[in-house]
């Protein structure tokens, strides 16, 4: 599998923190691959998911089981697919933002939580029929986990 990034993260989070990324702002500029009309339309919608490359997390941090999120031993270890840290084995993130606005090719948005020159790999428009259907129920220490995050 070979995949090439789309575009590259502007964003004024330099280095990987956790926590309040609502503070920061962020933009995706599409690369020379893409024609200029490739964000035409997007901006018919309120948000789009943004799917991108943990690009510094060396490969000895890469985790294959179950460990305490953000290292907090009050918090249960659980597998590492159970939880969204960057440590993944492929470094995938996802995240749903607000767009703000699109010039030319680049995609101006809210709650994007990746750091300066991120790799972008995909950009989809948010629909709700994606989101979940029926009950969503979730662990409380991931509520108290992501209770600053944005």
């Amino acid at each position: 599998m070979l995949l090439s990034p789309i575009g590259y993260v502007t964003s004024t989070r330099a280095e990987a923190r956790d926590d309040h990324w609502d503070s920061e702002t962020a933009s995706i500029a599409l690369t020379e691959d893409f024609a200029s009309d490739a964000l035409v339309g997007l901006d018919t919608f309120s948000h789009v998911e943004i799917v991108y490359y943990f690009h510094r997390v060396p490969d000895e941090k890469i985790e294959h089981g179950a460990r305490h999120p953000r290292g907090n031993e009050d918090w249960r270890a659980v597998g590492i697919f159970a939880q969204r840290g960057k440590n993944r084995p492929n470094r995938l993130g996802i995240s749903v933002c607000r767009i703000i606005g699109i010039e030319g090719k680049i995609l101006r948005v809210d709650g994007l939580d990746a750091i300066d020159s991120t790799p972008v790999l995909d950009v989809k428009p948010w629909m709700a029929e994606f989101g979940p259907r029926g009950v969503v129920q979730q662990p409380e220490w991931s509520t108290e986990l992501m209770r600053d995050y944005w």
